[in-house]
C-alpha cells in the first residue's frame, strides 16, 4: 500500500491531490490499474475502500484518491461556486493518471457522482489510455436522479415526508430534524447495511466537516438538488464512449433503472447488471457479488 500526493496546478496556484495505491501498479492480472472515482461530489475515498478487494483477491491494483476540496486533498473553502465544475475534476483526473505514470493504460470505476464524472470524461475527453469503464450507481442525468429520489421519498413515513418538506420549503435543511429525516431515506436507498459500515460513516463525517463541494454542486440532499449540477446531463455525448462499459446499480438505488437506461441505450459497447438486494452501496451491500462482477469484466 502506497500513499502520497501529486501537484495539481491551476493558473498560478498549485494544489495537492492525495492518493492511495493498493497493490503494485506494475503488476496487474488485468494488464493495468483501476482508478476509483468517489461520489458526492464532495465525499471521500473511505466509503469505497471495500473495492480494495479487487487487489487482494483478484490481483488488480487499485488507485483511490480524494478529489480536490475533499478529504486529504487541498481544501478550498474560499473559492466561488463557479470554480467547482466537472471540467475541474476531469482536469484533476488527467493530471493524476499522468503524474502516476499510468496514462497510457488504465481502467476507471466511478461510483455515483464519480460515474457521472467518469462518463463525461470518457465521452468528451476520449482519453487514449482508457481501456474499460465501470459506472456504479450513477445516473445519466441529474433530472432522472432527482425524479427517482422524489418518488422514493413518497414511500417514506408521513411524518418523515412532512419534516423533509417543512425544512426544504423554509430553507432550514441544516436543522437536525431534517438530517434525521434524511437518514431514514438513506437507510432504504443509500446503504441497507445497518448499522452502516464504519468507513461509510467516516467518509460522510469528513464531508460534513467541509461540505463546500457538496453544497455547491449538489445541495442539501439526494433528492433536493439546488446546486450547479441540477441541470447536468451526459446523454447527448454518450455515443462518443467507445471503450467497453459495465453498468451496475441496485434494486433500491437512487440510480434507478430509468436513470441508468440512457447509458445502456447510447453507449455502443455496454453490459448492465442490477444487484437484487442493494441500494446505492453495492460494494458493501453485496460485496462479494460486486467484486466478482467487476473482476470478471476487468479480467475478460
Amino acid at each position: 500500500m502506497t500513499e502520497g500526493t501529486v501537484d495539481f496546478t491551476l493558473g498560478n496556484e498549485t494544489h495537492q491531490t492525495w492518493y492511495k495505491i493498493v497493490g503494485d501498479l506494475k503488476t496487474s492480472k488485468s494488464g493495468c490499474p483501476l482508478v476509483v472515482l468517489h461520489g458526492g461530489p464532495g465525499a471521500t475515498h473511505q466509503y469505497l475502500v471495500s473495492i480494495a478487494d479487487l487487489s487482494t483477491k483478484y490481483g488488480i491494483p487499485v488507485v483511490f484518491y480524494d478529489q480536490l476540496g475533499n478529504g486529504n486533498s487541498t481544501h478550498l473553502r474560499e473559492k466561488p461556486k463557479e470554480f467547482w465544475t466537472p471540467q475541474l475534476f476531469m482536469d484533476e483526473l488527467e493530471n493524476l493518471v499522468a503524474k502516476l505514470g499510468i496514462a497510457e493504460k488504465y481502467d476507471l470505476l466511478g461510483h455515483s457522482w464519480g460515474g457521472m464524472l467518469g462518463s463525461q470524461f470518457a465521452a468528451t475527453r476520449r482519453p487514449k489510455g482508457l481501456r474499460r469503464l465501470i459506472l456504479s450507481g450513477s445516473p445519466a442525468s441529474m433530472e432522472l436522479w432527482e425524479e427517482t429520489g422524489k418518488e422514493y421519498a413518497k414511500g417514506l413515513p408521513p411524518d418523515v415526508q412532512a419534516a423533509l418538506k417543512k425544512h426544504e420549503d423554509a430553507g432550514t435543511t441544516d436543522d437536525q430534524e431534517y438530517k434525521d429525516a434524511i437518514n431514514v431515506f438513506y437507510a432504504k436507498h443509500l446503504c441497507r447495511v445497518q448499522p452502516m459500515p464504519e468507513d461509510v460513516v467516516e467518509s460522510f463525517k469528513i464531508m460534513d466537516e467541509d461540505p463546500t463541494v457538496y453544497m455547491t454542486m449538489n445541495g442539501p440532499s439526494e433528492f433536493h438538488i439546488t446546486g450547479s449540477l441540477r441541470t447536468w446531463t451526459v446523454i447527448p455525448e454518450l455515443h462518443n464512449i467507445q471503450v467497453p462499459t459495465f453498468l451496475i446499480n441496485g434494486r433500491y438505488d437512487g440510480a434507478s433503472d430509468k436513470a441508468v437506461l440512457p447509458f445502456f441505450k447510447h453507449i455502443p459497447h455496454v453490459k448492465w447488471y442490477t444487484l437484487a438486494e442493494s441500494s446505492h452501496m453495492g460494494p458493501w451491500e453485496e460485496r462479494e457479488k460486486f467484486m466478482e462482477l467487476v473482476s470478471e469484466f476487468l479480467l475478460w
